[in-house]
């Protein structure tokens, strides 16, 4: 009887530890915090990108890393040369795996000053952990992959889909809690689709917690209307652009009229 009450005992005596250690863990994860102000972004006839602030708290003492991305997926580029030594066309194509349409990254510091590179390359932060992941093809060496992909952050940069900051990150300490805020731009080139974000709680050059929220970017109103008549009804489509095409022309032909600019 002694025994088998000391079992119980024992047993009883690990659930406790075993509550206890995950009410501490709960604790210091539950302390950061994120949000989106903007989690549905809706493209209208009159949408030319927007602005998403990302807000919450964080525990006082500790730098944070917010990165914005898409799913990854693939991107295509074409390379162009002169044919004949005259004309500029497509003469190859570039294939990146393994990338996000959309990236962007923002921190307190710089990244080399807050992270080692083990934590970069393993929560995708900064665009050497996104290089050393990507996958192109064809390319013959290392070399030759740093060029394709610095033309490769060149052009989304270009296209406002990737960006990246330090220092702007506004923080705020009050009752023992850090607040953070920071207001980015949504680049309009961004199609429609889900959106993660997410913040990064770093200390001593590792991530110590981390929390998320999403962003959803989806067609409104007309726009969503042609899209899906794009998609399902291809014919009706064409009538409608062609017809509209004409109409705009017409307009044009009796501006000019009326301001003797026709001849």
């Amino acid at each position: 009887m002694f025994n088998i009450q000391g079992s119980k005992l024992s047993t009883l005596f690990t659930l406790l530890i075993c509550m206890a250690v995950l009410l501490v863990s709960g604790t210091a994860s539950a302390m950061l915090t994120a949000k989106a102000n903007h989690d549905n972004i809706k493209i209208d006839f009159f949408y030319h990108g927007s602005s998403v602030s990302v807000s919450g708290i964080t525990e006082p003492g500790t730098d944070l890393v917010i990165k914005i991305t898409s799913p990854e997926g693939h991107e295509t580029l074409k390379e162009k040369g002169k044919v004949g030594g005259l004309l500029w066309m497509n003469v190859g194509t570039m294939k990146f795996e393994h990338v996000s349409n959309l990236y962007s990254v923002h921190s307190t510091k710089k990244l080399e000053e807050l992270l080692v590179p083990e934590e970069m390359d393993k929560y995708g932060i900064g665009y050497k952990a996104i290089e050393k992941q990507a996958v192109l093809d064809p390319v013959q060496n290392n070399e030759e992959k740093a060029k394709w992909f610095s033309e490769f952050l060149r052009f989304k940069e270009k296209s406002k889909l990737y960006a990246s900051s330090n220092g702007n990150i506004e923080m705020k300490e009050k009752d023992g809690k850090q607040s953070y805020y920071i207001l980015t731009q949504w680049p309009y080139q961004a199609p429609p689709g889900d959106y993660l974000v997410t913040v990064y709680a770093v200390k001593d050059g590792k991530v110590v917690d981390q929390a998320e929220s999403k962003v959803l970017v989806e067609q409104a109103g007309i726009v969503k209307t042609l899209a899906g008549m794009a998609k399902n009804k291809a014919a009706l489509y064409g009538l409608i652009s062609i017809v509209s095409a004409l109409g705009a022309g017409f307009g044009v032909g009796l501006v000019f009229r009326k301001g003797g600019g026709a001849h």
